[in-house]
Parts: structure tokens; sequence; C-alpha cells
């Protein structure tokens, strides 16, 4: 329990459809805020305490968990080391992939509960031989089932999304205030959570080494300077403060990072547009399809962020040939090019409303670009 309103509408839900439930926070920092600025961050001390009365009003157990060391090590060091990379991190993916549907399921399981029930917006639909699959929620504009890609087939089984029906946002809000949930009216978080005050670029440049270089174009002239490359992400527009306009007289973004030669290369917001995409660390949201054993090609729907819309697009799994226990890769060619894709950045499946899989992008691929 998060301390907001989903999870605590989520919790009701359980408890009044029969289920013996147990409120748990997660303690994610030894140093958190003692208050939220604005709607901005979570897992603050008084989101806990938030929790906490949830938990009285629908009289269940409420217990916090520290998984700040684990939080730490796999989600906010991730994050770091990924930008240093020069590569553009989904911290909500890994915070479900290693915290809330690993360390908080397996110590679940270990405790003898049978499921972890969450907040999010998505549902978990059984197929006639009794596989779960992943599916969106029924309303598209709060589904949450991108940053969920990341669960398996084993914790599906162990999953619960109560709030997978529920029509819109107001209606969970409304349903709060029925119950008298105090958190009602309280505003959704954003941003990233160990970030509470938005700026990225100053939280990583306390934590990685920055030195200036050179900022160049898709021809590989010079046109201005950066104070350090990790800094900047695919698709950014603004703090380039570049000392040369472009011939056309267009503003320029960034196309890639280049940490080991500490270059930012920059273009135009057409070279932007991606048309293919090779993913790593590739997961199945349920049982794989049988494309995915055989290595044939199917179509299906890629989605690059959270709230982004899904492109039609054509997957397809691959073996490195040089390498016979190298890990495969997988390579989406999109129908439609998508902009402004990062490596570093995760690239999720659908067929329909089901979730197929997801991986994290390694390398996105520009034909207008490769044709210069």
């Amino acid at each position: 329990m998060s301390g907001g309103v989903d999870s605590a509408v989520a919790a009701a839900r359980a408890v009044e459809a029969g289920h013996d439930v147990v409120g748990v926070h997660l303690a994610l920092s030894r140093m958190p805020g003692t208050l939220r600025t604005g709607s901005r961050g979570c897992c603050t001390i008084e989101d806990s305490r938030d929790a906490w009365r949830a938990c009285d009003v629908l009289g269940i157990p409420y217990y916090v968990w520290d998984f700040s060391e684990r939080f730490k090590e796999d989600v906010v060091q991730d994050f770091i080391d990924e930008y240093a990379a020069g590569r553009t991190p989904n911290p909500c993916m890994r915070c479900n992939e290693r915290i809330k549907f690993a360390a908080l399921l397996e110590k679940a399981i270990a405790l003898g509960f049978d499921a972890v029930c969450t907040g999010h917006y998505a549902k978990v639909i059984e197929d006639s031989q009794g596989n779960r699959e992943l599916h969106r929620a029924a309303d598209w504009a709060k589904d949450q089932s991108y940053v969920l890609g990341v669960l398996t087939h084993e914790q599906l089984k162990h999953s619960m999304f109560p709030l997978a029906d529920t029509p819109s946002k107001a209606e969970v809000r409304a349903e709060a205030e029925r119950r008298g949930l105090s958190v009602a009216n309280k505003p959704d978080s954003h941003d990233i959570c160990f970030i509470p005050d938005g700026d990225t670029a100053g939280w990583l440049a306390e934590k990685i080494d920055m030195s200036t270089g050179d900022i160049v174009d898709e021809t590989g002239a010079k046109v201005g300077e950066h104070p350090g490359a990790n800094a900047f992400t695919v698709g950014q527009r603004r703090g380039l403060k570049l000392g040369r306009p472009a011939a056309d007289g267009k503003p320029r973004f960034v196309l890639e990072i280049r940490p080991k030669e500490n270059k930012v290369v920059v273009g135009p917001e057409a070279l932007l547009a991606i048309d293919e995409i090779q993913g790593i660390k590739v997961s199945w949201a349920g049982m794989p399809i049988e494309e995915v054993e055989t290595g044939a090609e199917f179509d299906c729907y890629a989605q690059v962020r959270a709230h982004g819309d899904p492109v039609p697009a054509r997957a397809r799994m691959y073996a490195d040939p040089g390498t016979a226990d190298a890990p495969a890769r997988l390579v989406v060619t999109l129908t439609d090019p998508l902009r402004g894709v990062a490596p570093g950045q995760t690239v999720v499946l659908y067929q329909g409303s089901r979730v197929l899989g997801q991986a994290t992008i390694d390398a996105a691929r520009s034909l207008q670009r490769a044709a210069l």
C-alpha cells in the first residue's frame, strides 16, 4: 500500500471479496522526506501514515517492510549506471520487476501468502488451459500494463489487480469517499520517486562524473559544447545551447549519446523517427506465443513509453549466430516509425489488449539517418 487512493481501494475490494488481507507499505528509503512536495514523489513518511489510516478504516493488519537497501541497489544504482552508460532507463519498470514482484512477492510467498494485490490498472485473464495472461485495464487512459510487462508467467500466478475493470479514476475516488478513506482526493504522484523535485539532470550531476565535450551534428561537425553527455537523453531539445544554428534555421534534437567519446549527436526532428528496435533482456508476460518458440515473425503492437501510443509492428526472436549460449535478441520492425526511441528504454509488445512481453532497448535504427 503506497498511501495513495488506488492501493487503498484495491485493498478494500480484496477485503470485500472475502480474502484474508494484510496491508504492507514498502520503506524504500532510510531517509524519506517528511512531507510530499505537491504531487511529486511517493513513499514518504506522510504516505506511510496514509496507508496506515486506510488499513485502520478497513480493519486489516498493517506492516512496513524495509526494502531500502535492495531498492537502492536494484533501482537507484541501476538508474545511475544506465545513465552513465548513455542509456535512458525506466526506474518504474525496474521497481516492479525487482522490488514489488520479486523481493515483495518472494517474501510474501515465504510467509505463506498466496498473492500480492496492488492498485495497478491492469487485468489478469486465464486462457482455456488455465494459463494466466496480462491484459490492458478497462480504462486505457489509466492503463498501467506497460510497466507490468516485466512480469513472468510464475509471477502472474500470484498477482491480483482489483481495479482492472474500473472504467475511470473518478470512480475509484468516489468509491474511496464512500468508504471513508481519507486518501480519496489525494493527488496522484508523478516523476521519479527518488528525485521528488523533478530535477533529474541536477540529481545525476551529483552522482556521475561529468566532463565537457563536443556536441556534433549528424555529419560529425562540431556545433557546440556540453557540460556532460550523460545528462542528456535522446529526443531532448531544451538546454543544448548550440553556438551554430542549423542551416534551415529549425530546432535540433538529441539523436544519440556517445559516452565513450563524450559526445552528443544532434540533428533535425525528422531523424528521430525510428524504424527498427533491437531488444535484450527479453521476458514474456505469461506463456510465450508459438512464434516465440519457433522463431517465426509475428504481428504485434509496440509501445515504448508508459503513456505512449502503441504502433503496429512485426517482431521476431533472433539467436546470436556468433555465440551458442548468447541470449536471444528481439528485433521489432515498426510499420509506423516512432520518434525519439532511446537505448535503455523498454519496448512492450501487445496483441490486442494482451501483453506479450518486453525487452530493454539495446539499439534503435533510423533508416533515414542510415541513408545519410
